[in-house]
């Protein structure tokens, strides 16, 4: 079966694998939404790795585990479609993005799109993101507490918008600001419809929006290319040519929501953990001494080991996307199940980074457990997959942990952080981790 042959939804016939369906119709929607960790230890712990459930109106089967993020995700044998899967989640907004391509296409889009995070690129970026990110915190409230997650979704969406986009005099950054945030709202609605002053509508006219403004910049970033994740799309070419100019701008639009919102919900957990556990400030910013200048270069992530296993942990520990989904092409089997065409899969990472198995008192933050002397991420190459992996592995890690480290560097050099001892942050966790209630710190220079 093709991919464009799969029925709309996915086959609901998984009775005869072990699992429960929840509550009728909505199933474990609530669970998902309130506390999905704890839902997904269960169905793993009651039923085993392979369990079917329910959640969002639609009957899927769960996997868990290495091996299983093996089978999914490398799928040499093309079993597994994303499109179908992922377009029911971000579809619309969201189109023509890699994420929603597969097989032959998404090969050659990746390869044209892959010209944007080559080293010179990224050795570009890194520059600009030292003096964005460091002119943003320096207009950060200090020495008084204040709510860190809409001041740094702020910064870091307009950091996005610059460093994709490129230096733009003209360009009106709030009003692009806008339309996303409208994008980013619509996809946690239900009601996908275009009624008037509903989420969706506003999401659909935001898209509008930001299409209209790459539009008007292609030919002049073709005639003229800067240092930009859009100039270099403007001028890469896949293997039947150049991409054109709708692939050029749902390219870019995708890659604007994928950078963003993962990287403020890396920062944000960094940030909470950073306050939970201090002497990681102290333990870090003494190894940030041995920088030379106030910039942190590419050059200089090789020197800084305890940086990396911070960043490494706190990817383990709350992974911005907690699983993958895939729809099944043709019926299959795995770990004694039979697997029906055209059903919906989902490999969660965030439970296969707790599980003891693979990794030492997993509810216990330790980075060292990514040290050179314990590795315990490289006792199976498919354990800690907060990238994915496969073909559709992030195409932008290198960026993310780029913006990351430089992040944590500028920040915590200035100040130390401190949480407000009134507030007890809550974690979000679908459909992507972020913080429930907000996160409120203070900032104090050291």
């Amino acid at each position: 079966m093709q991919v464009h042959e799969l029925p709309r939804r996915p086959n609901p016939n998984l009775d005869h694998i072990p699992g429960d369906y929840g509550l009728p119709v909505i199933g474990r929607t609530f669970g998902l939404l309130y506390n999905s960790h704890k839902v997904g230890r269960h169905m793993l712990d009651t039923y085993g790795p392979v369990f079917r459930t329910s959640a969002l109106f639609q009957r899927s089967v769960g996997l868990v585990g290495p091996d299983a993020a093996r089978f999914v995700l490398l799928d040499g044998a093309q079993h597994f479609a994303a499109e179908p899967a992922w377009n029911r989640i971000i579809g619309g907004l969201f189109e023509g993005g890699l994420l929603l391509k597969d097989f032959s296409e998404h090969r050659s889009h990746r390869r044209a799109l892959q010209q944007a995070f080559k080293r010179p690129v990224l050795e570009a970026y890194c520059s600009s993101l030292n003096h964005y990110l460091t002119a943003g915190l320096n207009t950060w409230p200090k020495d008084v507490c204040f709510d860190l997650f809409p001041q740094l979704k702020g910064l870091l969406l307009e950091n996005a918008i610059q460093s994709f986009f490129g230096e733009d005099p003209d360009c009106d950054t709030q009003a692009l600001s806008r339309a996303f945030i409208a994008m980013l709202d619509a996809t946690l609605t239900l009601v996908r419809k275009p009624i008037p002053g509903g989420k969706w509508r506003r999401g659909m006219a935001g898209r509008e929006v930001i299409k209209a403004y790459l539009k008007s910049q292609i030919q002049l970033r073709k005639a003229n290319p800067g240092h930009d994740f859009l100039s270099s799309l403007c001028t890469a070419a896949d293997e039947e040519g150049q991409l054109s100019d709708d692939e050029i701008i749902d390219h870019m639009i995708f890659l604007l929501f994928a950078a963003h919102d993962t990287t403020t919900s890396t920062l944000s957990s960094a940030t909470r953990i950073l306050c939970e556990h201090p002497q990681w400030q102290t333990r870090l910013r003494g190894e940030f001494g041995a920088v030379q200048g106030e910039q942190l270069s590419m050059d200089d992530f090789a020197a800084l080991p305890e940086l990396d296993g911070f960043f490494k942990e706190v990817l383990r520990m709350h992974p911005p996307v907690p699983g993958i989904t895939r729809r099944t092409i043709e019926e299959l089997e795995y770990g004694g199940y039979t697997l029906p065409a055209n059903t919906s899969v989902f490999v969660s990472i965030r439970l296969m980074h707790y599980l003891s198995e693979h990794w030492t008192n997993p509810e216990t933050f330790d980075p060292e457990r990514f040290s050179a002397e314990r590795a315990e991420h490289k006792r199976d190459s498919f354990q800690w997959l907060p990238f994915g992996g496969g073909a559709h592995k992030c195409l932008g890690l290198h960026f993310a942990e780029m913006q990351t480290k430089i992040f944590l560097f500028q920040l915590l050099r200035q100040f130390s952080v401190t949480l407000d001892p009134g507030h007890t942050p809550q974690i979000r966790a679908v459909p992507m981790e972020m913080p429930k209630n907000g996160l409120r710190i203070a900032l104090t220079s050291v």
